[in-house]
This record gives C-alpha cells, structure tokens and sequence, in this order.
C-alpha cells in the first residue's frame, strides 16, 4: 500500500495555471487508471483529467473554484498502482504525467507530428482530454477492466463493449450503464424517448452539450447505429441563434452587484483583443450583397447525395469564397512581425465561435486543400468542439484569416477585432429578403451585408478593397468557384 499524488499537469502550449472546475470523485471513492476525475479550465478550453493511478481517492487537495499552478499536488491516492504503460509514481513531474497519461486518452488532435493513436468507443468518451469525436476501436495499448464492479455513479461506472462483441453483433451499452433495454427493443431514428417510452440512451459529452443548449433529450429523436442520440441530432434540436438568443427575461438578482472573477477563457480573450485593438491599425469595409443565388446553391447541396449527413450552410460558400479570394489576393493571409511580413501561402480558416464559456477562435487547417464536402464536414465538426468546450491549444493557433458570423444573432454587419497574428477578418451579416433592383425593376432578394477589417500596416485600400469584392462575387454567383 502506497499513497501517491497527482499533481497538476500542462495540458499544453505551456500554459502555468488552471481553474479546478469540478471534482468527479470523492474522498472514499475506488478510482480506476483513465477514469476522470476532474473538470480544469485553462485559459484556452475546459479539459478533463484523467487518473494515471488506481486506488482509493485519499484526498481532494484544492477546492473547486481554485486557480492553481501547474505541478501543484491536487489529489492523493492511497494504495495505487499505475497501469502498464502509464506509471506515474507521486514523484512523477507535470511533464512526464500529461506525457504518459495523453497518448492514451487523446482524440485526434488538429496538429500532431506523428500519427494520433486510435481513440476508445464508450469509455473514451468520458476520458478524452481534447479534440472533437470519437472514432476507432479499443486498442490493445488499453488496461483490460478488472472483474469487480465500479462504484455506482462514478464516471467508472460506464461500460466498455469489447471490440469482439461489437464485431459480432450490434449491442446496446449495459443496463449498468445507462439503465437501457436491450437495443433490439428500440427503433432507430424514428420516434423520441418522450415518444417511445424508452429511456434515453446518449453518452456523457453528448448530454453535456444538451445541457449547455437547454435540450431536453426524451424530446430528440435519436439516430444513433444503437438508438442512441448524436451531436448532430441534439445540435439540430436547437440552433445556434436559439442557444444564444434572450428567450426569457428573467427577475432582478436579489444583490446589488455581481463580481465575476476574470480568469480562464475570459482573461485570455480580453488579453487578446487589447493586443490586437491596441497593436493593429484597423480598418473597416463593408459591402451589401444578393445573396439568392447563394441561398439556392445551399439548397441544392442540402438536397445532393454526396452531401447526405453533412451539415451546409451559407457559412460554407463563404468559406470557399474567403479561400478563393486569398488565393487572388496573397497579402490579406499575411502576418505582421518588426522586421517582416510572413506571406503564408496556405490557409488555416479561423471561425470564431460563441461558446457557453466564451468566445474561441479554432481553425480548420491547411483549408485551400480541402473539397466543399471535406470543408463543410470541418465546420461542423470545428463548431461542434468549440460548443462542447473541448478546442484544443492546437485547434486554435496558427490561424491565417478568420470568419465571424453574426448573422445568426440577426445584426447586419459589424467591425470585428482581428485575431491576434492575423491581418484580416471577415463578418458575414444576416440573409434576408430585401427590395432589390435587378435589370431596373424592383425584386424581393436574399440580401447580406459582408464587412471585414484590415491591418493597415500589411493591407492598403486597394488590396482590401480587392479582396472583399472577390468574395462578394463569390456570394452573389458560387459558380465562380469552378473558375
């Protein structure tokens, strides 16, 4: 028997302190090698730890709501032992514990100089530190569960279906798990749980992301291959504008004041935008837009096979428009240093998202290489990471041009602050119908208004001016993209 602490590990990009969000275990608690055992917020993403020890959990060493260094002891384990493979004793530095503990429980990060290990099925779910999805099978690499049973509640508590079982037959998670009937009992994307009676069958990120976009999951239809309910159907329950709209108003706080404490997503967000705001001379254009054509090709890509299951959107056209345009005009997918001007003849598209925890800016990488399919399976999968809190460090650096999309709020247009390093940001306004003139009658059109800000220092009028008339033509005729 032996006691062994965890100390506080850099999840990357060097960052030194983190914010101890929520604790999974508790003291007493019979904990497993890769059970989560804690919820940290650092200034880039939310991020779940996972436990390089089994044991019993002997202590919490730091309170929820605490900031605390990297390498700071935050929990002991009495009697553990480290799984093969992972070993990471209670002298173990912060490096050598996130270095034994990620390979494992990682979901294919955006940038990895080698091949990202196979993420686990049902039990990665709950284990993976960042990255978007789950895919592949269970690896050989993975410490076979022991016999006993975990404790009722706990993360552990999730079964694993063998890779064996799942080849031979489709199989629902066990009644453990998710208090599930068996799956032959459940139709398939037909009917909701509220419908069918059938309790809901859904893995831990997924009912996360419903809570964060107040989703009741017995009111989704599920699609899932088991029954089970997907991002995709929780994301087409609600949409983004609903998520973030005032529904309600509600009553004043009984408190004078409120003080929230800077810290996190929110400190590096505002430290970000006084560098740029600060730093870059901005200057804003702005262009009105007959978007119908755009609207039409959208609907014709909704209705293609090829683009069956795959979320499409007037996001996407502009998009390519953006990629296209850059290709015309190099200089606005620049970066500024003292001596230099870094011209980047590759495109990694930043989309700032609108988070529940704040406002993150991830990018689809190397995105002037991708097809309109590949491109819009990207988005989604870029958006639907950033909702669940789960962008990554390297998801959201090295960003080349940003797009920001205030449309779904209903604005018209705006003057957006560039992402730091980057010299030009474009926001695409709301569609609406509009009175327009075509051929000198007056029409109802699909109308937008595109705005974008530069840097001065990198980007003249002329270039600016340029570039956000390309992608105007784009938005008003998308069959310029087979030029």
């Amino acid at each position: 028997m032996s006691d062994s602490l965890f100390r506080l590990p850099d999840v990357g990009e060097g960052l030194t302190e983190a914010e101890i969000v929520s604790w999974r275990v508790a003291a007493g608690d019979t904990i497993e090698v890769n059970q989560v055992i804690v919820e940290i917020e650092t200034a880039k993403s939310l991020v779940e730890l996972p436990s390089p020890f089994e044991g019993v959990v002997g202590e919490l060493m730091v309170s929820e709501g605490m900031t605390v260094e990297v390498g700071t002891p935050i929990i002991r384990v009495t009697g553990s032992g480290a799984s093969t493979g992972v070993g990471a004793g209670a002298g173990a530095s912060p490096q050598q514990v996130v270095a034994e503990v990620t390979p494992v429980v990682s979901a294919e990060p955006a940038v990895s100089a080698e091949p990202a290990a196979p993420a686990e099925p049902e039990e990665s779910a709950g284990a993976v530190l960042v990255g978007y999805g789950i895919k592949g099978h269970v690896t050989s690499r993975r410490r076979p569960r022991s016999a006993s049973a975990p404790t009722a509640g706990t993360p552990a508590s999730r079964a694993v279906a063998a890779p064996a079982a799942a080849a031979a037959a489709p199989s629902a998670p066990t009644p453990a798990a998710t208090g599930a009937a068996p799956v032959a009992t459940r139709p398939v994307g037909h009917s909701s749980p509220a419908v069918t009676g059938l309790p809901v069958i859904a893995k831990p990120p997924i009912r996360k992301l419903a809570k964060d976009l107040d989703v009741n999951l017995n009111e989704v239809t599920p699609t899932g291959l088991i029954g089970d309910i997907t991002r995709d159907d929780v994301i087409r329950h609600a949409s983004q504008a609903k998520v973030f709209h005032n529904i309600e108003t509600p009553q004043w706080a009984d408190e004078r004041e409120e003080r929230i404490p800077v810290k996190g997503v929110r400190k590096q967000i505002a430290k970000a935008m006084v560098s740029s705001a600060f730093t870059a001379p901005h200057v804003g254009l702005f262009v009105d837009v007959d978007a119908s054509r755009t609207m039409e090709f959208v609907k014709r890509l909704k209705d293609s096979a090829d683009f069956v299951g795959v979320r499409v959107s007037p996001l996407l056209i502009l998009a390519k428009a953006i990629i296209w345009a850059v290709r015309r005009n190099p200089m606005v997918n620049s970066a500024w240093t003292d001596t230099e001007i870094i011209v980047r003849n590759y495109v990694n598209l930043g989309i700032a998202a609108a988070t529940p925890r704040g406002l993150l800016v991830p990018n689809v990488k190397e995105a002037q290489s991708m097809t309109l399919r590949e491109l819009a399976i990207a988005l989604e999968n870029l958006t639907l990471t950033a909702r669940e809190g789960r962008t990554s460090p390297a998801d959201m650096a090295n960003g080349t041009i940003t797009i920001t999309n205030i449309g779904v709020f209903g604005m018209d247009t705006g003057t957006p602050i560039l992402n730091p390093g980057e010299v030009a940001i474009v926001a695409l306004g709301t569609i609406k119908q509009k009175p327009w003139v075509v051929d000198g009658e007056v029409r109802p059109r699909f109308v937008t208004t595109l705005g974008a800000s530069f840097d001065h220092r990198v980007v003249d009028g002329d270039v600016a001016s340029r570039f956000l008339a390309d992608v105007a033509a784009i938005v008003e005729e998308p069959a310029l993209l087979l030029d």
